[in-house]
């Protein structure tokens, strides 16, 4: 099974808007996805993925209850189906106030006697939900401050692909990745892998290049990187799909260059798949 997060430590709409053209390669790919928001924020991969849910109705099931324990129906109930062709499990705000209400649910457990392990819920919800049996990919996109909503999703699927602007913060950040997975391999007590690191953003060919050098020789995969790409992203966000979707709905042109970032997501995601497994 193919399971990863999608995280940014800079944040910004380009680690979402990743996660959902991912997720819609795979799907093209002949993948059975499922995408978990775990992020908290309004602008999150729920909103981009244009899907309806309550997100402030606290009375309603939502993500947040089952990884607290305190569910309102199954799991399969949660799943949101896109039109993109893979499924969603959306945000809520209950999300925000986690690590609290994760905190009470482990000293009630302890109270009864009982084990509660706060950053390895999401991996228990997605067992418990026979996630297997229906999907063989799980993407989860979780906000980009380090906290339990980040060591729930890494914990659940052990894996990162991680999206950097290619500024001189961006390679400093590719520079310090290798702090930060052993950061999180320590505080989870597990071995986590980096699948691929994508520039995005990037300018000129030679930028492009030396961007992606100094990311290999750091020892990490770099299958591609993205160009400049504003309008097509901006026009998603702004349309809420995926670039897939925005290119064949939204676009009343076919621009080449947005074509060959298209077939670079795909390229990404197949190599993600083929070393995720």
């Amino acid at each position: 099974m193919l399971t990863y997060t999608t995280y940014s430590e800079a944040g910004g709409v380009g680690k979402s808007t990743l996660a959902s053209n991912l997720a819609d390669a795979h799907a093209q790919q002949g993948r059975d996805v499922l995408v978990v928001d775990l992020d908290p924020q309004q602008g999150s991969l729920t909103y981009l993925l244009g899907v309806s849910a309550p997100r402030d109705d606290e009375e309603v099931d939502n993500i947040a209850r089952h990884l607290i324990d305190r569910p309102k129906g199954d799991f399969d109930d949660l799943v949101h189906e896109t039109p993109y062709g893979f499924d969603l499990v959306p945000s809520h705000n209950m999300l925000e106030n986690l690590p609290k209400l994760l905190s009470k649910a482990e000293d009630m457990a302890e109270d009864l006697g009982e084990s509660f392990a706060p950053n390895d819920r999401l991996r228990q919800v997605l067992v418990e939900g026979n996630v297997t049996d229906n999907y063989d990919t799980v993407i989860v996109d979780p906000p980009a401050t380090a906290g339990v909503h980040l060591y729930n999703a890494v914990a659940a699927t052990r894996s990162l692909v991680l999206p950097v602007e290619p500024t001189g913060k961006g390679i400093q950040s590719v520079e310090g990745i290798q702090d930060m997975v052993v950061n999180l391999e320590d505080a989870l007590d597990i071995d986590v892998g980096v699948l691929a690191i994508v520039p995005n953003g990037v300018g000129k060919t030679t930028d492009r290049d030396q961007y992606l050098e100094q990311i290999r020789e750091l020892g990490y995969e770099a299958p591609v990187a993205i160009r400049d790409r504003s309008s097509l992203f901006d026009g998603c966000w702004n349309q809420r799909c995926t670039a897939y979707y925005y290119v064949g709905y939204h676009r009343n042109r076919r621009r080449a260059y947005e074509v060959e970032t298209l077939d670079k997501l795909r390229d990404l995601a197949a190599h993600i798949a083929e070393v995720g497994e």
